[in-house]
C-alpha cells in the first residue's frame, strides 16, 4: 500500500515527457542531427526520436562529424557520439 502511494506521488511530480519525432527520407543525416542536438539541449524535458521513410543502414558520417564538432565547440567535449 505504501509503495503504491509513493509510486502515485512520483507520477504526479514527474508527468510523462512529450514525444517529438524528426522525420526525413533516409534517417541518416538531418533527422539524426536534429535528434542528437535536441536530446543534448532539451532531453530532460522531452523524448526525441528520428525516423525515415526509406532508411539507410548507417548514419551519414558527415552528420556524425558535424554533431561532434558542434558539441565540442559549445562544451569542449563530445557528449553525444
Amino acid at each position: 500500500m505504501a509503495a503504491r502511494f509513493l509510486e502515485d506521488k512520483m507520477k504526479q511530480n514527474n508527468p510523462p515527457k512529450k514525444k517529438i519525432a524528426f522525420i526525413c527520407v533516409h534517417n541518416s543525416c538531418r533527422s539524426q542531427i536534429a535528434e542528437s542536438l535536441a536530446k543534448h539541449f532539451r532531453g530532460d524535458e522531452f523524448d526525441f526520436y528520428s525516423a525515415g521513410t526509406e532508411t539507410k543502414p548507417e548514419i551519414n558520417q558527415d552528420a556524425v562529424r558535424l554533431i561532434k564538432k558542434t558539441l565540442r565547440n559549445r562544451h569542449g567535449t563530445n557528449s553525444i557520439f
